[in-house]
C-alpha cells in the first residue's frame, strides 16, 4: 500500500497555463481523505503554490507537508513551519552566482528560504514566473554579500537553449568542484544548482523517515530531469506522458494522459483509490 505521493508541479500536476484542474484537485482530496499524504515537491518556493494547496484542501493544514527548492526546504503546511532546512554553504552559493551574473544572457535566480531574487530578469522568464504566481525581487548588484544574512536554498539560471544551459553547467563546474553540486535541468529553461546531496529524492526520503514511511511506500511523479532523483528513490516512479525520455525510462508507470489532461488523477485513481 502506498502511503505518500510526492509530486512535481510545473508540467506534471499543473496545466501548461499554470492552473490546477478540478479532476486533479478532487483526486488529491480523495487520496488525503484515505490517509495518503500528498506532498508538492517543487523546485519553486512554497510561497508560489499556496493557492494551489488551497484547491487541494492542504493549505495551512497540520500534518500535511510540502517540499520546495528541489529538496532545500521541507515544511509542514500549517503555518509553513520548516521541519528541515537544507541550505547551501554561503561560499558555494557565491561562486555559482558569480558565474551566472557574468553571462549577459542569463537571468540568475537566488532562492532564499522565503524570497526569490533575480539578477538580470528577462521578459520571457519573468512572464513564466508571473503566470505561476512566483513573486520575485529584481536586484541590480552582482555583489553576493547582499545575501549574507539569508539561507540560500538554490541558485538557477534561465537560458534560452539546451546548449547554453549545458555551457552554464560547465562554466560553474570549472570553478566549483562538481562533487559539491547537485545539478539538474527543468521546464525547458533552467539549469539548477543545489548543494550535493540535496534533491527532490533525498527530501522525499527524509520526509518519509520523519513520518515512518518507507521509500517502497512512496509514489513519485514528474516530467523533467530535476525529478529523476525522486523517481529513483521511491517504490513507484511515475512519468507523465509529456515527460522527457530519461524520466520515462526511470518510471515504472507512464501515464496515458499528459499534464494538461489530468495525469495525476489517473495515477491516484489507478494506484491509491
Amino acid at each position: 500500500m502506498y502511503k505518500m505521493i510526492v509530486c512535481d508541479l510545473d508540467e506534471t500536476l499543473m496545466n501548461d497555463d499554470g492552473t490546477l484542474s478540478e479532476k486533479n484537485a478532487a483526486a488529491i482530496q480523495a487520496a488525503t481523505k484515505k490517509g495518503v499524504y500528498f506532498v508538492a515537491n517543487s523546485g519553486r518556493s512554497y510561497t508560489s503554490f499556496q493557492d494551489n494547496l488551497a484547491q487541494m484542501n492542504l493549505r495551512d493544514q497540520p500534518n500535511q507537508y510540502s517540499i520546495s527548492y528541489n529538496g532545500g526546504l521541507i515544511l509542514e503546511n500549517a503555518g509553513n513551519r520548516p521541519i528541515a532546512v537544507n541550505a547551501m554553504p554561503f561560499e558555494l552559493a557565491r561562486a555559482i552566482f558569480e558565474v551566472g551574473t557574468a553571462d549577459p544572457e542569463a537571468a540568475t535566480h537566488v532562492y532564499t528560504q522565503d524570497q526569490l531574487f533575480i539578477y538580470h530578469p528577462t521578459p520571457d522568464d519573468s512572464a513564466y514566473l508571473t503566470n505561476r504566481g512566483a513573486a520575485f525581487t529584481p536586484v541590480t548588484s552582482a555583489d553576493f554579500s547582499q545575501f549574507k544574512t539569508f539561507n540560500v536554498m538554490k541558485i538557477i539560471m534561465a537560458l534560452p537553449t539546451v546548449a547554453k544551459r549545458q555551457a552554464m553547467r560547465k562554466a560553474v563546474e570549472a570553478v566549483v568542484d562538481p562533487a559539491q553540486l547537485a545539478v539538474t535541468f527543468s521546464s525547458g529553461r533552467y539549469v539548477e544548482f543545489n548543494q550535493a546531496g540535496v534533491d527532490k529524492g533525498s527530501a522525499a526520503v527524509q520526509l518519509g523517515q520523519l513520518l515512518g514511511i518507507k521509500p517502497a511506500e512512496i509514489i513519485a511523479a514528474g516530467d523533467n530531469s530535476n525529478d529523476l532523483p525522486m523517481l529513483n528513490a521511491v517504490g513507484l516512479p511515475v512519468s507523465v506522458a509529456n515527460g522527457i525520455d530519461d524520466v520515462k525510462a526511470a518510471a515504472k508507470y507512464v501515464t496515458q494522459a499528459d499534464n494538461n489532461h489530468d495525469a495525476i488523477a489517473e495515477v491516484i485513481n489507478k494506484f491509491v483509490l
